[in-house]
C-alpha cells in the first residue's frame, strides 16, 4: 500500500485535520523528537486506497543565519555581514525537525502540505520538502499543496479534493527578506550596541537594535512625540449663545463662523449679538441618513479594533486569534481582503449562530427578513474575510478568546445585517445678523448597530421639536477664549493604519514589529493603548534623522516591500533583487558608521558616562581602586581609572564576596545568584571576561567552571562528582551559599540542596570508595546538629552514606519543566576533582529522597 505523507504547520493542527479527514478514526503516537506527533490511517487518495500518514512541524525548519565564525561579535566588523556567507540552520536545533521528517518520510509515496496559506507557510512548504530530500529523492510530480482557509470537515475536504502545487516565487520572496533583515539589521545592532553600551551607564538597553522594519515603526512614534513636544497653542474666540427652552432645558447654539482667532473682530461680533434677547429660527431641516454596516474583517482592521476597543495588544490578540483558528472557531486570521467571494456560503454560515444566548435573537430577525449581501471591499486574492465557522459559548472559551471571538462573530453578523438609518436634524437660528445652528440625531432603525453597539446612535443628540419662525429666549451671551490643542500620542490603533499606508510589514508581521519597539524600551505603552517613545526611543530616531533620514523613513521599507512582492508574482530576480538592495545598505551602513559622533551628541546629552554612574563594588585588580556596579541593563562592572568594562553574569544578584581575591589577577571575587533556593556560584570579573584556560569559555560560568590546580574557589578544590543529569557538568560545591548550603552544576540548571544551618561545609582530599565521588565534611554548631546522634562533625559521601541522604534535596533552578530523574551507566572517566559518576544503584537510592 502506498503512503500519502502530509505535514501541518503546528501539532495542534495536525491533530484537527487528521481528525478530520479520518473521521475520527486515526490512531496516534509521539514522534521521535518528543514534540510531534504522528497520526496514521487508511483512506483513498488519486482513486486508490493509501496509508495516510499526517505530522507536523513547530512553525519554520529552518532559518537563515551566518556561518560560524561571523556569529562572533567581537571577532567580526559589521561591514562584513553585508557580503559574508549565510547558511540555513535548524531554528529549533533541539526538536531536530529535519531529522524527524526524514524519518517520518522515509517511505512516502505522495507528499501533501497542510501549512499556513501564505507566503511564510510557502517558504516552510519547501523547508519540509529540502528536509524530505535528504532521505530520499521525491519525484516533483507526487508533491501537492492543501490551500485552505478554516478547520472545517467542509473546507479541509474540499482542499485535499483540490490540491496545488507549492509556490516558489513566494518562498524565494520570504528567503529574501529573511537575508535581507539578517545582513541589515544585525550590522546596524551590533555596531550601534557595541559603541553605545561601553559609553554610557544608564542606557537601560541589552540590545540598540536596528531594523528595517522596526525603525520606521519606532519612527511613526516619535515623529508625533516631536509634534507634541513643539507645538505652541494658539488663542481663539468662540461666540456662545444659549437658550433657554423651559426651566430645566437649555441648549448652546453653535456659531457658523466656528471660531475666530482676531480677540478685536470677535469682540466686534459680540457686540452686535449681545443687545438681543430671542433666537429666531430660521429653518428646520430633517434628513434621513444611512450608517452603512461594516466591511467584512481583515486582519489589520482586527488588530486595530482589539488594541482601540478590547484592549488588548495586536501581537496578543494575533495569538488568540491563531489559537482560535486551530481549534476550528474561525477562519484563517491573516488576510487582507475585506470582500466575499461570490460562492461563500453567507446563509449557511449565520444560521450555526441562530441558537447563541448573546447574538440569537439578531440572527433569527436576519433570517427572517433575509440576508443583506456585504459590501462589495478589497479582494487581496488571498483568504477570505475573518469569519467565524462554528457557534461557540462563553463556558467553551477563556476570557480573552470569548472577547475576541464575540467581537469577530458580531462583525460578520453585523456585515450581513440591515444598515442602521437614522434621522439628522438641523435648526439654522438667526441673533441679529449672527447665524447659529443645532444638529440632532435620532435612529429610525438601529440595523447592525444593536450587535456592535458602540456604533450605535447617540439618543443624547436627539433635539426638542422646532418649528420655522419659533422665538427662544437667550439666557446668555459670551465670548470664550480658547486654545488649540496638541495632537495625542499615537495608539497602538492609529500606528497599525499608518504602517498599513505605508507598506511597513505585512498583516501577520506588524503586531510583531509593534510588540518588539516595546519589549526593547523604545516606547512604553500607557492608558488607553497609546504609545510614549522612551528617551532611548527618541534619541535613536533623531540620530538616523541626523546622519541619514532615510533609514527611519518607510519610504525605504515600501521600496523594497515592492521589490519582494513582484519576486512573489515570478516578476523580479530573486538574486538582483536581493543584490540591489543589500548594496544600497551597504552604503548606507558606511555612511552611518563615519558620521556617528552625529547621534554620540544626541546620546551625550540624554544619557550619562560610565565613569559617573554606578555604585563602588569591588575593587578593579589593576589599579586598586573601586570599581562602579552599573545596574542598568546589561549590567556590568566599569572602572573609570583603568577607562575598563566587564560584562557581568545577567539576571541575578551581584554582591562582594567575603573581599577575597582571585589569584590569577588580584580582582576581588563576587557572587553571582537569583535568590536563596535558585542557581549561584562565585566568580572573578576579570577571569569572566578573559578567561584564563583555554577550556573555559568566554561568558562561562564563574570559579566552579575554572581549572586552576589549587585555586580554593576553583572546580578542582569544590567538585564532587559528574552531574547526575546533563552529560558533561560537575556537581560543584557554593561556598558562598552557607548556611543554604547547596551543589550546583556548572553546566544545567540542577541545584542539590544539603546540610541546611550547617557551620561549616568543606571538601575532603579523600574519595568515596564504592562510588569514586569526593567525600564532603560536614560541621554543625552544638544546638542545630541534624547528624546522627546529636554529633556535631562528620565526613561522607552524598551519595553512599546513609545518615546524609536525609539531609538532601534537589532542586532544579528554573521551574522550566519537571524533573525527571535519569539513571544512566558508570563512568571512569574523572571529571573535575569529582572521580566519576556515582554507579547507577547510588544514583537510585539517591533519587529516593529528591523532591
Amino acid at each position: 500500500m502506498k503512503t500519502a505523507f502530509m505535514v501541518a504547520e503546528k501539532p495542534s493542527l495536525a491533530a484537527s485535520l487528521a481528525n478530520i479527514l479520518s473521521n475520527g478514526h486515526c490512531s496516534s503516537r509521539k514522534g521521535m523528537n518528543g514534540s510531534c506527533s504522528v497520526h496514521e490511517w487508511v483512506g483513498q487518495f488519486k482513486s486508490e486506497t493509501v496509508n495516510f500518514k499526517m505530522t507536523s512541524v513547530c512553525g519554520h525548519v529552518m532559518s537563515f543565519d551566518f556561518v560560524g565564525k561571523y556569529n562572533s561579535w567581537d571577532k567580526v566588523d559589521p561591514a562584513e555581514l553585508f557580503s559574508c556567507p549565510t547558511e540555513k540552520k535548524e531554528a529549533v536545533p533541539k526538536l531536530k525537525i529535519p531529522t524527524f521528517l526524514a524519518k517520518e518520510g522515509s517511505n512516502l509515496d505522495y507528499l501533501i502540505l497542510w501549512l499556513d496559506c501564505d507566503k511564510e507557510g510557502e517558504n516552510i512548504c519547501f523547508e519540509v520538502i529540502h528536509a524530505l530530500q535528504y532521505a530520499r529523492s521525491i519525484n516533483p510530480n507526487n508533491i501537492w499543496r492543501a490551500r485552505f482557509s478554516a478547520i472545517t470537515d467542509r473546507d479541509i475536504k474540499y482542499a485535499l479534493a483540490n490540491l496545488v502545487k507549492p509556490n516558489e516565487n513566494e518562498a524565494k520572496s520570504v528567503d529574501a527578506r529573511q537575508e535581507l533583515d539578517l545582513r541589515i539589521g544585525c550590522s546596524f545592532t551590533r555596531f550601534q550596541t557595541k559603541f553605545f553600551q561601553g559609553k554610557y551607564g544608564d542606557l537601560d538597553a541589552s540590545l540598540i537594535s536596528y531594523g528595517p522594519c522596526q525603525t520606521p515603526t519606532l519612527g511613526f512614534c516619535v515623529q508625533r512625540h516631536d509634534e507634541i513636544s513643539t507645538f505652541k497653542p494658539d488663542p481663539y474666540w468662540v461666540l456662545q449663545v444659549i437658550i433657554k427652552l423651559s426651566e430645566s432645558l437649555e441648549l448652546s447654539l453653535n456659531w457658523d463662523r466656528n471660531r475666530l482667532f482676531d480677540k478685536e473682530i470677535a469682540n466686534s461680533f459680540l457686540s452686535l449679538v449681545k443687545d438681543h434677547r430671542e433666537a429666531i429660527v430660521v429653518s428646520v431641516q430633517n434628513v434621513e441618513k444611512t450608517k452603512a454596516r461594516p466591511l467584512a474583517l481583515n486582519t489589520v482592521e482586527l488588530m486595530r479594533i482589539s488594541s482601540s476597543g478590547l484592549g488588548m495588544g495586536p501581537h496578543h490578540a494575533m495569538q488568540i486569534a491563531e489559537r482560535l483558528y486551530i481549534q476550528g472557531y474561525i477562519s484563517y486570521p491573516r488576510t487582507e481582503t475585506t470582500s466575499y467571494p461570490e460562492n461563500f456560503d453567507l446563509l449557511a454560515t449565520l444560521k450555526q449562530q441562530r441558537n447563541s444566548s448573546d447574538w440569537g435573537d439578531d440572527v433569527r430577525k436576519i433570517l427572517e427578513k433575509g440576508i443583506n449581501r456585504p459590501r462589495k471591499g478589497h479582494d487581496a486574492g488571498d483568504h477570505p474575510p475573518i469569519t467565524p465557522m462554528k457557534s461557540a459559548s462563553r463556558n467553551e472559551l477563556d476570557g480573552d478568546s470569548w472577547r475576541l471571538y464575540d467581537f469577530i462573530t458580531r462583525h460578520f453578523i453585523a456585515t450581513v445585517a440591515p444598515d442602521c438609518k437614522y434621522l439628522s436634524t438641523t435648526v439654522k437660528f438667526s441673533v441679529g445678523i449672527e447665524s447659529f445652528s443645532l444638529v440632532g440625531r435620532t435612529t429610525i432603525d438601529p440595523g447592525y448597530t444593536s450587535l456592535l453597539t458602540w456604533q450605535s446612535i447617540n439618543e443624547n443628540n436627539s433635539l426638542p421639536q422646532f418649528f420655522q419662525g419659533d422665538k427662544c429666549n437667550i439666557s446668555d451671551v459670551k465670548l470664550s477664549e480658547c486654545f488649540t490643542q496638541p495632537p495625542d500620542y499615537l495608539t497602538e490603533s492609529e500606528l497599525i493604519t499608518l504602517m498599513e499606508k505605508h507598506g511597513i510589514g505585512t498583516d501577520a508581521s506588524i503586531p510583531v514589529h509593534i510588540n518588539n519597539i516595546c519589549t526593547r524600551n523604545y516606547v512604553n505603552v500607557v492608558t488607553g493603548r497609546k504609545l510614549v517613545p522612551t528617551s532611548l526611543g527618541i534619541v535613536l530616531v533623531h540620530g538616523y534623522q541626523k546622519i541619514d533620514p532615510e533609514l527611519v523613513l518607510p519610504t525605504m521599507r515600501t521600496a523594497v516591500e515592492e521589490q519582494l512582492n513582484l519576486i512573489a508574482l515570478g516578476q523580479a530576480n530573486y538574486n538582483a533583487v536581493l543584490n540591489h538592495t543589500v548594496e544600497i545598505f551597504r552604503q548606507k551602513f558606511h555612511y552611518f558608521v563615519s558620521n556617528i559622533e552625529g547621534m554620540d551628541q544626541l546620546f551625550e546629552v540624554s544619557f550619562s558616562p560610565l565613569s559617573a554612574t554606578g555604585k563602588a563594588l569591588s575593587r578593579c585588580g589593576k589599579c586598586r581602586r573601586y570599581m562602579k556596579y552599573i545596574q542598568t541593563k546589561p549590567t556590568r562592572l566599569h572602572c573609570a581609572h583603568c577607562n575598563e568594562t566587564y560584562n557581568l553574569p545577567q539576571n541575578g544578584n551581584i554582591r562582594i564576596y567575603k573581599e577575597l581575591k582571585c589569584p590569577l589577577d588580584d580582582f576581588e571575587l563576587l557572587s553571582w545568584s537569583t535568590g536563596i533556593r535558585g542557581k549561584s556560584f562565585i566568580f572573578c570579573p576579570y577571569c569572566y571576561n578573559n578567561p584564563p584556560f583555554r577550556d573555559m569559555k568566554k561568558g562561562n560560568l564563574g570559579c566552579n567552571s575554572c581549572t586552576h590546580p589549587t585555586c580554593p574557589h576553583g572546580l578542582n578544590s569544590n567538585g564532587i562528582s559528574s552531574c547526575l543529569e546533563c552529560d558533561h557538568g560537575i556537581l560543584v560545591l557554593d561556598p558562598s551559599s552557607g548556611p543554604k548550603w547547596k551543589l550546583g552544576c556548572n553546566r544545567c540548571d540542577v541545584i542539590i540542596h544539603f546540610f541546611e544551618n550547617a557551620h561549616k561545609i568543606s571538601i575532603d582530599p579523600e574519595v568515596c570508595s564504592e562510588c569514586g565521588a569526593q567525600l564532603i565534611a560536614v560541621e554543625y554548631k552544638p544546638d542545630k546538629s541534624k547528624l546522627p546522634n546529636d554529633a556535631t562533625e562528620m565526613v561522607g559521601c552524598v551519595f553512599c552514606t546513609t545518615a546524609f541522604t536525609q539531609l538532601i534535596e534537589k532542586h532544579r533552578a528554573v521551574a522550566s519543566k519537571p524533573v525527571i530523574t535519569r539513571t544512566r551507566g558508570h563512568s571512569n572517566k574523572s571529571r573535575g576533582r569529582g572521580k566519576s559518576r556515582p554507579p547507577k544503584d547510588k544514583m537510585a537510592q539517591l533519587a529516593a529522597y529528591f523532591v
